[in-house]
């Protein structure tokens, strides 16, 4: 016990000397170790008396070396330092009555922003947040989420290392807080990387990009306030400043660029969404796209799809409805707006689909509530293939689950107007094309399969509720009489009409997946096939025949006898 004793005596004076010098405390290596030992001997020790001895001494140190952060240009890293001491706050704050939460957030505004580009301090940090995740997210539940953008600037430069690491830290980035404004900044990941890479060649070196970001951001915040003066007094747009934003190279950006700034900010500022045009970014975005690449920005764009996912998974497990009802709109908004890479945009795609479809099966009634975004990105079903593919799968939407449900008519009676006029203009432009355009075949089978999915969920739709039949007879009625319509979309139509004449068939065939309550005569409960008999089920209909099935075997050839 002497000999510990004159080891914590010889470490408490090399923090009592380096607090009393004008040097940086993190300039002098002796300084990290001591802080190590002497948080060993207090573990060890457990003694109150001990950590009131040695903590202020530390927090002296920590103050020193955070001063010397803005004061300071040289290439010391204090990081390390740093985080060794906030891991004595965390484990003995209590006893000497330390908050740690301003020592945190004034280590990721001072400290992490600076430099995380470190490949040391990059990973220690990512260590501090595993090893301290549970008292992190129990105590500072607002902490990740604040930083979440810095802490995704520090992955998207130090990912080759640290990606194990950084996906066990990843879910204690989503808050209520942080949750929209999120979704946006994965998708954007690439376009961060382009940002960095800019600062990295405007400095000169990798490890310094964390400072000069924090000038840039410095010397543009006059020139944004007046920006945003002017935005709010003229109307003006902040990014309108003509030609000058954009630089003699092709693969740069200016660095008062609104949308620059933005990608490079450090704390989430709770806006989901605020994207203005951007000459200048979108050049660099279409060099970087169709340029040589950087292998840091090959393995952002494989990282986004997987955070992607992680995301996702959390939000179906652990959002509120109204979260997730706010968050449907945007992804919609973004599923044509991304990095311009034909499998990072097809990844993503995949992926935002499936979680819309997931989001709905989950709850049905989202459909009803957000029927004014669906009603529009129906009707951009002509502008490119991802808004096409994104109104096909609406419409899929639409008709599987009625709309929203039973209970919301006056939603589903709107739905259904929206798909007839998408069904009536293609059905012009469709005999329009096939006379201008009859070799066209890429332009009639993309056409052919919108109809094919709009007819279903009229159909499927009108099934739900019972009142849109005739207007849905009308419709597919048109379909049929149209001779020139694609044959698979008149077969379709053909089909459908037949069952709306059996309405128990019709509901069991149209109608929903789920069990419900609702029957006609001769519904089929398709989740009894197993144990029960499914008979006199005029399937015919189906297949255009007017007479009962050719078949030639009799109902004892089928029936399994034990």
């Amino acid at each position: 016990m002497n000999d510990q004793d004159g080891d914590w005596n010889y470490h408490l004076r090399i923090l009592s000397n380096s607090a009393r010098d004008s040097t940086d405390p993190a300039s002098d290596p002796s300084v990290l170790q001591s802080v190590k030992k002497l948080h060993g001997f207090c573990k060890l020790e457990n003694s109150d008396d001990l950590v009131a001895r040695i903590y202020p001494q530390i927090n002296k140190v920590f103050q020193r070396s955070v001063a010397s952060l803005s004061q300071s240009e040289s290439g010391t890293s204090k990081g390390l330092l740093l985080l060794a001491i906030l891991q004595f706050f965390l484990d003995f704050g209590d006893m000497v009555l330390h908050d740690a939460d301003p020592s945190l957030r004034t280590f990721f505004r001072s400290c992490l922003s600076r430099e995380f580009s470190d490949a040391a301090v990059a990973e220690a940090t990512c260590e501090f947040l595993i090893e301290n995740k549970r008292k992190l997210l129990a105590s500072f539940p607002n902490l990740l989420p604040q930083f979440f953008p810095l802490l995704l600037k520090l992955i998207a430069w130090n990912w080759e290392k640290l990606e194990k690491s950084f996906l066990k830290i990843f879910p204690g980035l989503i808050s209520p807080g942080s949750f929209l404004p999120l979704f946006p900044s994965i998708l954007d990941l690439p376009m961060l990387v382009v940002a960095l890479e800019k600062v990295e060649r405007s400095s000169g070196s990798g490890s310094r990009v964390g400072g000069s970001i924090a000038s840039i951001q410095k010397s543009a915040a006059p020139e944004m306030l007046l920006a945003l003066m002017d935005e709010a007094y003229t109307g003006s747009t902040i990014g309108d400043g003509g030609d000058d934003s954009e630089s003699e190279d092709n693969n740069t950006i200016d660095v008062a660029d609104p949308l620059f700034l933005e990608l490079l900010k450090d704390e989430n500022d709770g806006l989901a969404e605020r994207h203005r045009p951007s000459p200048a970014l979108n050049t660099a975005l279409q060099a970087a796209a169709s340029g040589p690449r950087s292998e840091r920005m090959n393995q952002t764009l494989k990282i986004a799809p997987g955070l992607l996912d992680v995301y996702f998974s959390v939000t179906l497990r652990d959002a509120n409805d109204s979260l997730i009802c706010a968050l449907i709109p945007l992804l919609m908004a973004r599923n044509s707006t991304m990095f311009p890479d034909k499998n990072f945009s097809h990844e993503i795609r995949r992926r935002l689909l499936e979680f819309v479809l997931a989001a709905f099966q989950k709850s049905p009634n989202f459909i009803a509530l957000l029927k004014k975004p669906i009603i529009d990105r129906l009707g951009e079903a002509y502008d490119d293939p991802a808004k096409r593919e994104l109104a096909l799968q609406l419409c899929w939407a639409i008709g599987e689950y009625g709309g929203g449900g039973e209970s919301h008519k006056e939603a589903a009676r709107e739905l259904f107007e929206s798909l007839e006029l998408l069904l009536y203009e293609n059905l012009s432009s469709s005999r329009l094309g096939l006379r201008q355009e009859s070799g066209n075949g890429s332009r009639r089978t993309t056409q052919s399969r919108l109809l094919c999915f709009v007819v279903t969920a009229i159909a499927k739709l009108a099934t739900y509720h019972r009142e849109l039949l005739p207007r849905a007879r009308v419709a597919l009625g048109k379909v049929v009489r149209s001779r020139i319509s694609d044959a698979r979309v008149w077969r379709r139509a053909h089909d459908y009409l037949g069952l709306m004449n059996e309405p128990g068939i019709c509901w069991s065939v149209l109608g929903p997946s789920r069990v419900s309550e609702k029957r006609f005569p001769g519904t089929v409960n398709w989740s009894e096939g197993g144990d029960k008999m499914v008979a006199h089920i005029p399937f015919h209909i189906l297949s255009e025949q007017g007479g009962p099935p050719f078949h030639d075997y009799a109902l004892s050839d089928v029936i399994i006898k034990n």
